[in-house]
């Protein structure tokens, strides 16, 4: 009986240290946010930031944070900004900022054939 009880204890410990690193992990999911969306049509995507740069081999802020001068790509990236901050200057307001998010994740999500495009994959409902 003892070595059942060896057995069992070494076949859930390691299923009980996933589960934990999985609930843990869920900590550091946030949320895409930005000012420019003052109500929304859909739920806020959930985003964890450094899983994704690390399953996307992402090195570079520089990807995702883009800066651009007078139409030029820039070094530096645009770290901290929302992206409203520049795409609702001008532009056609709320419409226009909802296309650039898109255009950012899924056109890149498309190109890699790799992460969601489907609206509910990404715009999740709170469980």
């Amino acid at each position: 009986m003892t070595n059942l009880r060896a057995k069992v204890l070494w076949l859930t410990f390691p299923a009980l240290l996933f589960l934990a690193a999985a609930v843990w992990a869920q900590g550091y999911i946030t949320e895409v946010e930005d000012s420019g969306f003052e109500k929304h049509t859909r739920p806020a995507v959930s985003f964890a930031h450094d899983a994704h740069n690390e399953a996307a081999n992402i090195e570079s802020c520089n990807t995702c944070h883009h800066m651009y001068e007078e139409g030029e790509l820039q070094d530096q990236a645009s770290i901290g900004m929302e992206c409203s901050s520049c795409h609702l200057e001008g532009n056609s307001g709320r419409l226009e900022l909802i296309r650039v998010y898109h255009l950012q994740c899924k056109s890149c999500h498309l190109e890699q054939k790799a992460g969601p495009v489907q609206c509910a994959q990404c715009h999740r409902k709170a469980e």
